[in-house]
């Protein structure tokens, strides 16, 4: 139907207007009228043009938003893949990188959180990167300091417990939860509530608030994989088809 139309315009332009005025601005008031008229009648007569219209044109915004991601994410690849404020799981050495910006308290994210670990341990050659992005308020703030504290005074293996514990935790997020998760993980609390205070576990929050605005991110979920990114949810399967079809190119 597109090309279609493509054929009727010059018809409707001959029958509206000399050859040479093919610009409506070039036009005069009544052929700008007459051309209109024709269009307008085409598309009433032929309606399923505007709906394949339409289609193409979000099939091209869509490329063109990918284009820009990743446009982004090349300008930013240090900051996302190679930070080390940032805990980094499955095979250190996978032929893909998968980044999650996350928030404790995002009901999104707690929904992706098994499904990003049968992803990644299902998969066994994807490199997976967390990025703490609190932006739910004051108890997903305290739940990235408390994790980010428990990363520098204990380790990685520590966070990633300290990590799942967050993101399973059904009650509120204040200094009694956070004294018995640590009580739970044989940390002193103290020392990690006096981490969480500290200019270190700060930079690393602040450094990812910067880049997800870089990124334009502004949202939990996000991912970035591959030389893509997501902007939401994603269930395990179409995760799945995705890294297939990184692979793929």
């Amino acid at each position: 139907m597109l090309r279609n139309l493509t054929r009727a315009v010059p018809a409707l332009l001959a029958l509206a207007a000399p050859a040479a005025a093919l610009d409506l601005d070039a036009m005069s008031d009544a052929e700008r009228e007459a051309f209109r008229a024709e269009v307008r009648a085409y598309l009433l007569e032929n309606p399923e043009v505007l709906m394949e219209a339409i289609a193409v044109l979000d099939e091209r915004q869509a490329e063109a938003a990918a284009q820009g991601d990743s446009a982004m994410i090349e300008q930013h690849a240090e900051a996302l893949f190679e930070n080390e404020g940032d805990w980094v799981g499955g095979n250190p050495e996978g032929d893909i990188t998968v980044v999650e910006f996350m928030d404790y308290k995002c009901g999104y994210c707690r929904r992706a959180f098994p499904e990003v670990e049968e992803l990644v341990e299902g998969d066994g050659n994807i490199r997976y990167v967390l990025k703490e992005f609190p932006i739910l308020g004051e108890q997903s703030l305290m739940a990235s300091r408390f994790a980010l504290a428990v990363r520098m005074l204990e380790g990685d293996d520590a966070y990633k417990e300290a990590h799942n514990a967050l993101m399973t935790m059904r009650a509120d997020v204040d200094e009694n939860s956070l004294s018995a998760l640590a009580d739970g993980l044989g940390i002193e609390f103290a020392d990690v509530q006096e981490k969480m205070g500290s200019r270190e576990v700060a930079e690393v929050i602040q450094e990812n608030y910067e880049l997800a605005q870089a990124m334009q991110i502004s949202g939990t979920p996000s991912f970035v994989m591959g030389d893509r990114m997501l902007r939401g949810y994603l269930p395990l399967q179409q995760m799945q088809q995705m890294v297939s079809e990184l692979r793929a190119e």
